[in-house]
Parts: C-alpha cells; sequence; structure tokens
C-alpha cells in the first residue's frame, strides 16, 4: 500500500519505500517504541526526521505515534505488550467494563479511572507514565498471582490492535485485591453481583493459584451472598483460604464462615492480612 504525501516527491526513492512498508505494519491507534522501529531499518536519527517531515509525532523519548493519528491510553498499552512484552494488562473494574461489566462510569468517558496491574519489579518507561492520556490511570504491580501464570488473561480485539486483559473471572479477584484501599467495597459487591456466567472451572484454577487469603475469602463470601449460579460448581477443599481472621474494614459485620469482617453493624475483629 502507498501512502500519499506531498514530501514523498522529495524523499529518496529507498526512503520512501522503507517509510511505507513501517506504515503498513503500523496498527492506527497504537504507539510504537524506537526497539521496533529499529527492527524495521528505522534508527533513532531517521525516526526524527520522519517526525520532521511530519509523517511521525514524538510522544516520548523512544514512543512515537503515526501523524495526525488518534492514541488513547490502550494504544499505548499496546506497546507495552506488543513491543516491550510487559505484563501489564487492563485489570480489576478496567477489564469488567471493557467486556460489558460496566455499572458506574463508562470507559470512554473523559478523565475515566483506568486499573492496570503489572508483574512485581516491573516499571512502565518514562514515555507512558508522564504522557496525559486523559484518563487517570493507576498502575499497581502485584504478586495476586505467580509471574509467570497467564491464567485469566484473554484478547480483547479493539478494532485496527488487540490487547490482553483479565477476563472477568481474573478481574473480579483484582477488583476485590483493591478493596478497600482503592475501591469501595459496596461498588465491587455490585459488580461482583452481576457476575452470573462465570466459567466455574476457570474460577476454580484461579482461587487455587491466588496467593491472597483476603481476596479468596471476601470473593467466596460475596459469590455465596450475591447466590451465583455457578458458585456450586467449585471444590473450594482444594483452595486455601489460610487461618486467622482477616479485616476488611474495621468496624463491622463479622462473617464467621470466612472468618472476615465487612461493612455492617457490629463490630469486627481487628487483625488483618494478606
Amino acid at each position: 500500500m502507498v501512502y500519499f504525501h506531498s514530501t514523498l516527491t522529495y524523499m529518496p526513492s529507498q526512503k520512501r519505500a522503507k517509510l511505507n512498508q513501517l506504515l503498513s505494519q503500523w496498527p492506527s491507534g497504537t504507539v510504537a517504541v524506537q526497539s521496533w522501529l529499529s527492527q524495521r531499518g528505522v534508527s533513532r536519527q531517521l525516526a526524527e526526521a520522519y517526525c520532521k517531515t511530519n509523517w511521525l509525532h514524538r510522544l516520548g523519548r523512544g514512543a512515537y505515534t503515526r501523524a495526525h493519528d488518534h492514541v488513547d491510553w490502550t494504544g499505548g498499552v499496546y506497546a507495552l505488550q506488543t513491543h516491550l512484552h510487559l505484563a501489564t494488562h487492563p485489570a480489576a473494574k478496567t477489564a469488567l467494563q471493557m467486556q460489558g461489566q460496566s455499572h458506574f462510569l463508562p470507559l470512554g468517558e473523559s478523565r475515566a479511572p483506568v486499573s492496570l496491574f503489572g508483574a512485581s519489579g516491573e516499571k512502565l518507561p518514562a514515555w507512558f507514565r508522564h504522557h496525559d492520556w486523559q484518563a487517570n490511570i493507576s498502575y499497581l504491580t502485584t504478586t495476586l498471582f505467580p509471574p509467570a501464570t497467564s491464567l485469566g488473561l484473554t484478547r480483547r480485539d479493539l478494532g485496527s490492535f488487540a490487547l490482553t486483559i483479565a477476563a472477568p473471572e481474573r478481574a473480579a479477584l483484582e477488583l476485590l485485591h483493591l478493596v478497600p484501599q482503592r475501591e469501595s467495597f459496596a461498588e465491587a459487591r455490585l459488580f461482583i453481583e452481576g457476575l452470573t456466567t462465570l466459567r466455574p472451572r476457570l474460577v476454580q484454577a484461579l482461587l487455587e493459584e491466588c496467593r491472597s487469603v483476603k481476596v479468596k475469602r471476601l470473593f467466596m463470601f460475596l459469590a455465596e451472598e450475591c447466590n451465583l449460579p455457578w458458585v456450586n460448581k467449585l471444590d473450594l477443599a482444594g483452595v486455601d483460604f489460610g487461618k486467622g481472621k482477616r479485616v476488611i474494614l474495621k468496624g463491622g459485620r463479622f462473617d464467621p464462615k470466612y472468618l472476615i469482617s465487612i461493612p455492617g453493624t457490629a463490630n469486627g475483629p481487628e487483625e488483618s492480612g494478606t
């Protein structure tokens, strides 16, 4: 495919062919990092030359977009996953919203909150951290699941590109990981209440892999309280729920089955843990 532009007339044929090939491999709406460009024969110097001729736009150090292309945070995450091979993925409430489980703020609304989870020790590049994505992005590295596992991750088609995101089963556990420090118990309960079609085999596997006692107990408490239809297909004998009491919110109702204190009227225990 040939991309027409007035500056092509003045561009050497070799560079023109390289640019056409580059643009044909570059999904619209996404960021490209320098390492990806270099693999396609576009050096940093050549990339900067393309910026001067208005073919590319420099987003930040080592990161570019196609000129006049609209790129939101999903296009940035595409580069993190596809070019830099980071484990960063849309998680928790954001992943649920991307799959139609939205009870509150629509995903596309200006300054929408976005939750990204990454593996422990990973750090987002400066170009992603410093760019204004027109969204309130929260990035959290966790050990909620073993670092090498892809369990509960799925691909989401966004048109010209796709992202790896948390499937509803994993996103639900990630959401509860944020309660109560970053997400409210009441809002999380509303999301869990709507998850009537979760796959019990995947839920089972995730509960067995999940490293947070608090998350597993709270998940099962809410699933049972909401009478979700897949609950009776789980084998909880294979799930490690730990020992001792856990506090979701100090002062509240104590559940004797899962040994957690949740918002309520009676005073709960004063211990806490993960």
